[in-house]
């Protein structure tokens, strides 16, 4: 399963986890169904999915280390070309085993060209100011890609997103991948 579709599962499970969603009582995982009898991937790469399977959390501790609900800084890849990115402002929307989710944050105003944003697939939500951004800029959130991130790739942490604009961008994000 490639990262995008693990990722996008993710977010559908996440969104199951929203306040006044359905809970599942057994957790999925990219390889199946916790406790099923299905086969699972065989020369799948690296380390095995969490048996808890993601999940959306608000823990933040401004501890140095970062925690879902923070702001933090960190080396994003390009969509077009993984092997190219740019250090930028990450929200921290939950954890998969010891990976962070994340969705990444722009200065930059799509309002403008919303129209092009959405002939594209990419959503995104005002957050309004914080002490992620040095100026203090306005900030928005792409609800439609949810990043996978190890802390080790975290340079910084920026700050602590408010929890009700948390709540309303986990609910958006949510909505937004059930509407794809």
């Amino acid at each position: 399963m490639t990262t995008s579709r693990r990722l996008g599962s993710a977010l559908r499970r996440l969104g199951a986890l929203l306040p006044g969603r359905h809970r599942p009582s057994v957790p999925s995982t990219p390889g199946g169904i916790a406790g099923d009898a299905r086969p699972k991937p065989r020369g799948r790469s690296g380390p095995a999915p969490a048996a808890a399977g993601p999940r959306v959390e608000y823990t933040p501790r401004l501890d140095g280390e970062p925690d879902p609900g923070e702001v933090v800084w960190a080396w994003v890849p390009y969509e077009d070309d993984p092997a190219r990115g740019k250090d930028r402002p990450v929200l921290l929307i939950g954890r998969d085993g010891t990976a962070l989710l994340g969705l990444t944050m722009t200065s930059k105003d799509h309002d403008r060209d919303a129209a092009d944003e959405a002939r594209w697939g990419r959503v995104w939500m005002d957050v309004g100011t914080g002490a992620w951004d040095a100026q203090r800029r306005p900030s928005e959130v792409r609800l439609d890609r949810v990043i996978r991130l190890e802390r080790s790739a975290v340079r910084r942490e920026g700050a602590v997103l408010d929890r009700a604009v948390f709540d309303a961008v986990t609910r958006a994000a949510a909505e937004a991948r059930r509407s794809r």
